[in-house]
């Protein structure tokens, strides 16, 4: 069975043969966007053409078949040939992707999904969901408040809880979530050797709990070339990873966390994912809501693909600050070879 430490490689063979939808992403070079913002480069990691149209698919449905493989006692592959009909249920709380996620381990394995999700998730959301096979948790409050009850169902012995966030910096599922969007810092290693690319100099990355954030920080360890700026992006409404920072610790912010960055209404890091961004020395930046209802225009405009504020939310950030002593601080200027991924497709 595979381990949290599972190399990147291994686990995209795993996924790879669930299906052909797990294929490496493309990264765009958008000389236009560039060229908009006053920058040299700007490349995109276009996630929206990933199994179930964003990143999540990665490590949702990676760590919710490693749990169940545990719970059995044999390997993935073992699990998804044998399918034994004793298997637990799948318990997560979403905003939507990260449910989808491993409501699609659950079918792939024959076992039953349930998802927590926050009564501001649309029920288009909803709908993909239980397209999958999950049964929908329908609660009152924030995702924050899913996120709560998705780990009393569990710790009742409802089912296994595949979080994607924890207050435990060493959770080995939450671990097992962020191992699996490494997958996309290993095809960006290859990608930017095989097309000869300057190195990027600064990374905006969106943050909602923080995990993807905190994947591509580990997994582009000694990629992105000086400066190296790493920059978790969120919005302003709801930025829990900012107070983290501020306090030194993971805290729950106030609020009723609303944005057009829907995937991002989170009011807690994950105490995982903080732990790295504050060793790999990131900074973040919030953004206001118009800078996130305007980024998917921004992006199409330049020759970018379809997607969500939440999506662009990197991106937001990128233009918020250009011109501004904020993007002194952080050394980017006309020299500057920004990377930033579009997360989800739209819907």
């Amino acid at each position: 069975m595979p381990p949290s430490s599972s190399s990147p490689a291994a686990i995209a063979a795993i996924l790879r043969a669930l299906s052909p939808a797990y294929a490496p992403t493309p990264l765009l070079d958008l000389s236009a966007l560039a060229s908009r913002l006053g920058v040299a480069q700007v490349l995109a990691k276009d996630e929206g053409r990933r199994m179930l149209g964003s990143f999540k698919s990665l490590g949702g449905t990676y760590a919710g078949l490693a749990a169940l493989a545990r719970q059995h006692g044999c390997d993935i592959a073992a699990l998804l040939a044998e399918r034994p009909k004793d298997l637990p249920q799948l318990i997560c709380a979403s905003d939507g992707n990260h449910g989808l996620a491993v409501a699609a381990a659950a079918r792939f394995a024959g076992a039953t999904a349930q998802v927590f999700l926050h009564a501001g998730v649309p029920a288009a959301r909803a709908s993909r969901i239980e397209a999958e096979g999950a049964a929908i948790v329908r609660v009152q409050g924030t995702y924050d408040d899913a996120v709560d009850a998705a780990a009393a169902a569990a710790a009742r012995g409802a089912g296994i809880l595949v979080a994607d966030t924890a207050p435990d910096a060493n959770d080995p599922i939450v671990r097992d979530v962020m191992a699996g969007y490494g997958v996309i810092a290993h095809e960006l290693r290859e990608q930017i050797e095989a097309a000869g690319l300057a190195r990027p100099t600064h990374l905006f990355v969106q943050a909602g709990v923080g995990g993807l954030a905190a994947a591509l920080a580990e997994g582009l360890a000694g990629v992105l070339e000086k400066p190296a700026r790493i920059v978790a992006v969120e919005p302003e409404t709801c930025a829990c990873l900012a107070a983290a920072f501020a306090q030194g610790r993971v805290t729950r912010i106030a609020g009723d966390l609303h944005t057009a960055a829907e995937m991002l209404s989170c009011g807690e890091a994950s105490a995982p994912a903080f732990a790295i961004l504050a060793a790999a020395g990131a900074e973040v930046v919030t953004v206001p809501e118009r800078a996130l209802e305007e980024a998917p225009a921004l992006l199409r405009a330049a020759g970018g693909p379809d997607t969500t504020p939440s999506g662009a939310t990197g991106l937001a950030g990128l233009a918020s600050i250009i011109g501004t002593a904020h993007a002194s601080r952080l050394a980017l200027g006309p020299d500057s070879r920004v990377l930033i991924v579009i997360s989800e497709a739209a819907l």
